[in-house]
């Protein structure tokens, strides 16, 4: 039966080059697919871009039972802004913690076995340093909110998350769905939500439920923009008509079109 789980975080990245270093040297991590875009997505997968872009998904082990990173880059963007939405990974990995020793990526000492460390653009990271569980090392993914009681309600119904862990003093509640799985931690930052320029994304899968059919979680703000009535609509599906020639081909060469 398929299960509800967190699938990955969407980094923007300006430098591929050292983001691969930090990803796969420092932190050990696996290239599980890499494919390449000539033009911008339409559902603004890689962000407000029209021009190249790529996406790599990089994570200690298949998507299917790891939590992993969805890396975008835009070949025109060399830098992005960083609001106060993503808050920070944390992974445990004292081999992680050893490599950047070795490598002189610089970590910061912030608790028992716990470092802080910065993916190339800003992107905090925290290196538990305890051997590397045979499951997915990554902990949690936390993630700035306005209302900590708005947030957690929100989450818990709609995705069916259950809450862990309270923190009344620190202002923070860790959420999910089964122990074994990476979680969700909501930290109420005291003020606006800024997504900056970077404007991560996290993903999550559900099942089909009901009579499978399919569903699609869409945010609204985007949604309107995408939604907007083209007055060309019209025009445009007659001028694709027009020009397709596909029954002409298929009589041409004595086909017939295929049934899905």
């Amino acid at each position: 039966m398929a299960l509800r789980r967190a699938l990955h975080f969407v980094f923007k990245v300006g430098d591929r080059t050292k983001t691969a270093t930090f990803y796969r040297d420092v932190l050990g991590m696996k290239t599980l697919r890499h494919e390449e875009f000539e033009e911008g997505c339409k559902a603004t997968c890689n962000g407000p871009y029209d021009g190249k872009w790529s996406k790599t998904m990089i994570g200690f082990g298949p998507e299917e039972d790891h939590f992993v990173a969805e890396l975008t880059y835009n070949y025109g963007m060399g830098d992005y802004q960083l609001g106060n939405d993503f808050l920070g990974l944390t992974l445990q990995s004292s081999k992680a913690v050893s490599n950047a020793k070795r490598l002189g990526w610089p970590l910061t000492e912030v608790g028992e076995a716990l470092y802080l460390t910065q993916a190339p653009g800003g992107y905090p990271f925290y290196l538990v340093d305890k051997e590397q569980p045979h499951s997915d090392p990554v902990q949690k993914v936390c993630l700035g909110v306005s209302d900590l009681q708005r947030s957690t309600h929100y989450w818990t119904t709609l995705l069916g998350m259950k809450v862990m862990e309270k923190n009344e003093e620190k202002k923070t509640v860790l959420m999910g769905f089964t122990d074994t799985q990476c979680k969700l931690e909501l930290h109420e930052i005291g003020g606006t939500v800024d997504h900056g320029t970077a404007f991560g994304r996290i993903a999550f899968s559900c099942p089909r439920e009901q009579d499978s059919h399919e569903i699609c979680f869409v945010g609204d703000e985007a949604f309107r923009q995408l939604s907007m009535v083209d007055p060309k609509g019209n025009e445009l599906l007659d001028k694709a008509m027009a020009e397709d020639k596909s029954d002409e081909w298929f009589a041409k060469h004595n086909r017939q079109k295929a049934a899905a």
